[in-house]
């Protein structure tokens, strides 16, 4: 069986976004050492995703469509 599963999303959407910025808040909070086991994995991210749900963190998106039009105008045909 294989370890790795990967699946195909597309390259550009902010749900995208958001995962990958939620899975590394998870590394750096939950994940960032060895778990041996996967039964202490679980109930590590699951504590992690509950503790993280009942404190309603958002994500605070610092790069807006101003800035992305300036910032990419000379790309603009």
């Amino acid at each position: 069986m294989s370890k790795i599963e990967f699946h195909y999303t597309p390259k550009h959407a902010s749900w995208l976004n958001a995962a990958e910025i939620e899975i590394n808040v998870m590394d750096i909070e939950c994940t960032d050492r060895r778990i041996g086991d996967m039964e202490i994995l679980t109930h590590e991210v699951t504590a992690w995703t509950r503790r993280r749900n009942d404190d309603e963190k958002k994500i605070n998106w610092g790069f807006t469509r101003g800035k992305a039009d300036k910032k990419l105008s000379k790309h603009y045909v």
